[in-house]
Formats: structure tokens, sequence, C-alpha cells
């Protein structure tokens, strides 16, 4: 196993991208001893006859660079196709009880799975089994529970083909508990989206970026999570399309850029400016900050026409298509500057600089992640883009709309085909019809439902398609020991992560194809689909033998399972689905004839085909059907502590992503772009709340969770690094600091997980 050194900290005062990349990828080739497959897949990936990168969602374009992966792309195919492997005689050496002492580095470092296991609690130990039997075991055990006690949940890099499967393979056994990674990032954008426009995705395109005449960003770390995008917005700077940042950190790929792909920048000091404002919103003052906007286009526009000048905001538009401007109007004009100014953390003369350039520009983008989303009221802040969006019309033209950035490759594809706990949300009487079996009508469970039901007891049995559930998820010390007392546990997955460490009375461990292997189904190589961020589905090939022989492909263990759970004489031909997923997709272009009609045909074409987005056309598909206007409740989008009671020792937390990871998988211990290395247990603070507390640069201290305080929520020690983070305010890293997140923290309406800020104390260490 292998130990750093402790941390030190050096400001990185180099452009994103640029050689800085390009060793970092050399560097994991090296350490996951792939440079013989490595450097080959690397050419295929997210071209139109290779595979999809199986990190982030970020779009694929038909006219691919020559080299389109980027850093972290390039370190999820190395770590899948490492020549490490953690094969039977690793488990017949270790124990679960010591593998649980590991770091989840050195669980994933250690190398992919290469055959099917069934934990012994008598030795403490996976061992080998065969398919067949895991199967016969698992659907037996399946058979003796009730449907409603069972979770099946999708981690979001399942194919399109093997999504839909798994989704009919849990609504035929007879429940809706179809929890998946959205629930933790993006839901709060699926249930804001649709009320206000009528669609729960963006609806902007690739191509809206060569039309785009300004881009705001919103809590989005593009540099870390989808740093392919820098390649649309260094064409926008080159056009001189102004980007406006909106973020508490100061982040290095929002801040400037070199190509690694251009000789000329690669050799020569020069960089693009991303950014031409960087505003550092404090957390949680999103909303606030977006109200300000809006504050300052209603005076604009007032005064314009007092002036007899043209008109700030697009009146027809808000005539035709909108309903509650009004009332968002007035509620912005009754606002206070100081409240705006004092919940932002920014000046009114910022937001008045930042809402100039908006007012003159005719096709306006708002790009955003998790920033937005992770708050009590995400939705609300999802809602807020919308209403600035909607003052000047930026609907349904080219070069105008709203992009939320998703994490995971395919999370918002899964849910296109059905992985949604929301019986109302799929086509139930399509797949009656189709398929023979009564849907359930009650409601399924949620990511945090499911954790409550693990808590209370209610939930016995969880089947994960990929993921690291046990860290993803929020309260982390409350949920481990409840984990434990489940009766079934089936992992589908790659390699060894913590959730596969704690055992329930009866588990499995599934080793999957990874999506950069060739799937053979009776000596054929299957094509899967994939949906990107902006709507566009993919088809795909993978480019890579297999791990090994015994390693078999998501679509073929779904079908397994189904096929030894559910009584005989179904119409669902499982056999044969999984020998040939061209029949599934006719069956999902059956269930969903308007997205997936010709999609045999269609996915192969160069670019893929973008599902139709109603808002693109002005079609606004709400119960009013026009755009709403939606108000805000509040302005503090935090409020379980009460700012204005609100000790003075008391700092809002939010959780980000190294340069090294991407979830939560851990490539390293190197956040280059912040200038960490050596480890991850660091927290962010500024240099004056650190003097004010009594601390002192580098020292160790404890964080402790400012609410509830009856029940404990502690992580430490983490060395304090001094950064550029507005007062008030402090950063650490997730997962590490997940369990300072109660599972109640959660947006309203959409139940994601507050993470994004999180009251904290801070002790020193002992």
């Amino acid at each position: 196993m292998l130990i750093y050194p402790k941390a030190h900290f050096h400001p990185y005062t180099h452009a994103s991208g640029g050689w800085g990349s390009a060793q970092s990828v050399m560097k994991i080739l090296w350490r996951e001893q792939a440079f013989a497959k490595g450097p080959r897949a690397l050419m295929k990936q997210n071209k139109p006859d290779g595979f999809a990168c199986v990190s982030c969602a970020w779009a694929k374009p038909g006219k691919p660079h020559a080299l389109e992966f980027c850093e972290n792309g390039a370190k999820a195919t190395a770590w899948e196709l490492t020549s490490l492997k953690t094969s039977p005689a690793f488990f017949a050496e270790h124990t679960l009880s010591e593998l649980r002492q590991w770091s989840d580095y050195d669980l994933e470092q250690h190398g992919r799975l290469t055959h099917p296991l069934r934990y012994d609690p008598a030795t403490d130990r996976y061992q080998e089994t065969t398919w067949e039997q895991a199967y016969r075991e698992i659907g037996a055990q399946l058979q003796t529970m009730q449907p409603d006690s069972v979770v099946f949940y999708a981690s979001g890099r399942a194919s399109l083909e093997t999504s839909f499967m798994y989704q009919l393979f849990a609504r035929a056994y007879g429940t809706n508990n179809l929890p998946d990674s959205s629930n933790m990032c993006h839901e709060s954008t699926s249930v804001g989206l649709q009320e206000s426009i009528g669609v729960p995705v963006g609806s902007v395109t690739l191509e809206d970026f060569e039309h785009t005449d300004c881009l705001f960003f919103f809590g989005q770390n593009v540099g870390s999570n989808a740093p392919r995008m820098l390649h649309q917005l260094q064409d926008a700077r080159k056009r001189d399309v102004p980007i406006i940042t909106f973020n508490p950190l100061r982040e290095r790929g929002l801040e400037r850029f070199v190509n690694p792909q251009s000789p000329i920048e690669m050799l020569t000091p020069e960089s693009t400016v991303i950014s031409t404002q960087y505003h550092q919103v404090a957390i949680g003052g999103d909303s606030a900050a977006l109200l300000g906007l809006a504050k300052v286009l209603l005076e604009m526009d007032d005064q314009a026409q007092r002036e007899g000048r043209a008109a700030v905001l697009d009146h027809t538009f808000i005539a035709q298509h909108t309903q509650g401007f009004e009332a968002f109007a007035a509620l912005v004009r009754a606002c206070q500057w100081q409240t705006v100014e004092c919940q932002s953390g920014l000046s009114r003369s910022a937001l008045e600089a930042a809402a100039q350039v908006y007012a003159r520009s005719e096709r306006v983008m708002m790009i955003y992640g998790m920033g937005l989303t992770q708050h009590r009221h995400g939705v609300q802040n999802v809602q807020m883009l919308v209403n600035l969006l909607l003052m000047r019309g930026n609907f349904g033209k080219p070069g105008a709309g709203i992009c939320p950035v998703r994490g995971h490759s395919n999370v918002q594809g899964q849910r296109t085909v059905g992985i949604t706990e929301d019986p109302k949300k799929v086509p139930v009487e399509l797949i009656e019809q189709h398929f023979g079996f009564k849907v359930p009508e009650q409601m399924g469970l949620c990511t945090v439902d499911a954790c409550e039901g693990i808590l209370a007891g209610r939930v016995r049995g969880f089947i994960g398609l990929g993921g690291n559930f046990l860290r993803a998820i929020p309260d982390t010390s409350r949920m481990e020991p409840a984990w434990q007392t489940l009766q079934l546990n089936v992992q589908i997955a790659t390699k060894l992560n913590r959730t596969h460490l704690l055992p329930a009375a009866h588990q499995w461990l599934l080793p999957c194809l990874g999506r950069i292997e060739i799937d053979r189904q009776n000596g054929v190589a299957q094509t899967w689909a994939t949906e990107d961020s902006t709507g566009c589905i993919h088809g795909w090939r993978g480019s890579a033998e297999p791990v090994g022989p015994q390693v078999r492909a998501e679509a073929s263990i779904v079908a397994g399972l189904a096929l030894a759970t559910l009584p005989a004489g179904s119409k669902i031909d499982w056999q044969g689905w999984s020998a040939d997923y061209s029949q599934v997709r006719t069956a999902i272009g059956a269930i969903y004839p308007q997205i997936f009609h010709d999609m045999e045909t269609r996915m192969a074409e160069p670019g893929g085909f973008h599902r139709p987005i109603a808002v693109a056309r002005r079609e606004w598909l709400t119960h009013s059907g026009k755009a709403q206007f939606v108000l805000p409740s509040t302005l503090n989008e935090d409020d379980d502590v009460n700012p204005e009671v609100l000790p003075r020792d008391v700092l809002q937390l939010m959780t980000l992503r190294s340069n090294d990871q991407f979830n939560t998988t851990i490539y390293g211990y190197e956040d280059r772009f912040r200038g960490i290395s050596g480890t991850r247990e660091v927290i962010f603070m500024h240099r004056n709340d650190i003097a004010r507390l009594g601390f002192e640069n580098g020292q160790g201290v404890m964080l402790t969770t400012a609410i509830e305080p009856e029940v404990k929520r502690q992580v430490g020690p983490l060395e304090i690094v001094a950064y550029d983070i507005p007062e008030g305010c402090a950063a650490a890293y997730y997962p590490e600091c997940n369990p300072l997140v109660p599972l109640w923290h959660h947006a309203e309406r959409s139940k994601v997980p507050a993470a994004k800020s999180v009251p904290i104390r801070l002790s020193l260490a002992g």
C-alpha cells in the first residue's frame, strides 16, 4: 500500500490544461500499467466509432478533435483499463474487517475484480462462486422478501439498454424503488425545470455555444468536472464572448486555459482568459445574487422607458410566453439592496457590472452545476436562473438557454428510459401493454428515502448497479452500522470499494465489464447507447479486450438476476435481449417512441441524435402552457440556522472534488489546481477566519456539525489551509466530509443532500 507525505500547499499559478494535464495523464497510465492498452483506447474515446468516456456526461461532438478526451477522462480510462487485478486469491489473504482499514484509494487501486464472489460470514472473506449459483441464490433470497423492502440503485454509468432492462426488472418484481445518483446531484434541476419550463433537462445543444454572445457560470468547476467544455469556452472567448462566473472559490479552469492539443499554445507562455468577470459569491448566496441581477435589470428597464429608449426586458416574450412576471417583479423591487448584498456576499456594483453585460447581450446561456442544486433551496436556485433568462427571452433561439452540467456519464439517460422512483414519470400503459405485468402504483424510494428506510429497518435488501453508495450518501457514521443489518446486498461493480466491505446477512460481489471493453454476446460485439448533458443520444462500442473470461456485461447480469427471480412465462425475452442489444433498443423505441423512434439507425449517425426539447421551440409543457416565473420563498438558501442568531464561531462548509478524482473515485492525492498534494485531509479557510477563531495556518482541527447537537457528527483531523474563499465560508473534500451532512439536511422537494452548505464548528485536534 502506498504511503503519502504530509500535505504541502503551493499556489498553482499556471493555466488549466497545458503541460500539467499532459504530465498527469502520463503519470496515471504508468501507475495503472496501462501503457499497452491505454493510448490505443484514448484514440477511440468519445469518437463515433469508439466508446463514450466513463467519466463526465459532457457533450460529444459529431466532428471530434484529434484527441477528444480531457485529463480526467484519460484518468478514468486508465483506471478502467488497469493491468492490476483483484482476484479471489486477494480475498483469501484479506478479511473484510482488515480491508475496512484501507483507504478508498488503496481499495480501488488494487485493480479490477475478476470473478463472482459470495461473502462467507464464518471466515469474514469473499469466496469465489459461479454465476449460475449466484443468480440462483440471489433470486431465492429476493423471492422471500417483500418487493418494497428491496432497493434497486443505479449509479449513472450503465448504458441506456441496461438501464431500461434494470427498471423493468424492478417493476416486474413489484417495486418502484429505483433511486439513482441523480437524487444526489441534479434532482433539483429535474424538479425546478419541469415546473418552470416544462422539461426536466437543459435546453441547449453543443451547437448553441457557436451562436451565444454571453455565458454565465454558477457553481460549476469546469476545469476538474467537465474539462472538455473548455474547448467551447476557449472558442467563445476567441470570438470575444464575455464569460461571467459566480463561484465561492476561484477555480483555475474558469480563469485561464491552455489547450493541450495546440502545439503553439503548448510551446508559448500564452493562455486564454476564460472568465471576464469573476464574482466570489458567498456559500448559499446564489438566490440573492440572481435576485440582485434581476433587480438591476428592472431598474435599467424603468430608466429606459422613462428616457424613451429601447426596453431592456423582452416584454413581448414575457406577455406571450410567461406567467407570473408581475408578482416576481414586485417581489424583486421590494427587496432592499442591503439584504441582497448581505446574503450574496457581493456588492451592488459587482452585480450591476454583471447585469450590464447581460442586458446588452442578445443570446445568453446560463451554465450551472451542483453549487446551485445541493442546497436546502436548490430547486429555488434553479428556478431563479430560469427567471433571469425569461426576463430577456433567452429561450427558443440559437445560443440561448439553460445548461445544467450533469456528472456521471449516463445519469441523464438512465432517467430518460425509466430509472425513477415516480411511476407517474414512466409510460405505465405502454409498459403493461408490451410486457404483460402490472406496474406498481405506489411511489418508490429516492436515495434519501432509501437511507431513512435502512435506518428504520424497513429496507431489507439492496442491489447496486455500479457506484459506491455508502461513500456517496450523507450521514456516513449513522448509515454504516445500519447497512450491516440488511438481509441482502448485491453489488455489480468493476473494482472494490467501501460499500462492498460492510456485509449484509447475504452478500454478493458481481464483476462487470467496463464500458471500454468489447462486449461480445455469442461471439458478436455489441453496441450500446448513452445520453449526454445536452440530451444527445449516441451509439458506442468497446475497443479493449475484457479483463478476464469470468467478467460479464451489466445487461447479462441484470437478465440473469431477472430470470432467477421473476415467475416463469414473462413476456420479456431476457435471454434474447442480453444476447442482442438491438432487441432492447427496439423495445425502448416502442415504449418511448417520441424520443427513440428509429433508434438503431439514428444513434449510429455522427453526433448521434437529440431528444426533442419543446422549450427550444418555445413550447411550454407546464400546467398553464406557459413558462413560469417562480417566486423565491427566501434568500437564505440554507435556513437550518437563522443567520441573524448564528454564532460567530460557525462557518458554512461546502464539499468539493479535487482535480484527482471523479465522484467517489480517488485517482490520487494531488489537487493540482488548488496547490494541494500528499493528502485530502485539509480544510480551506479565509485568513481572517483563521485568525479571529484563534487558529493558525497548518494546524490540525476537528470539524463538527453545528446543528442537531444530540447527534455527534465529526470529521478530522484536517489541516487548515489559508485560501481565497469568502469570509465565513470553508471548503473540504467529498466524500470524506459526508459524515457531517445530516440525512435530513436536503433540498426541499428534490431531496438532494445539501452538501454545499453545512454549518460547522472547529476545534483543535487532540
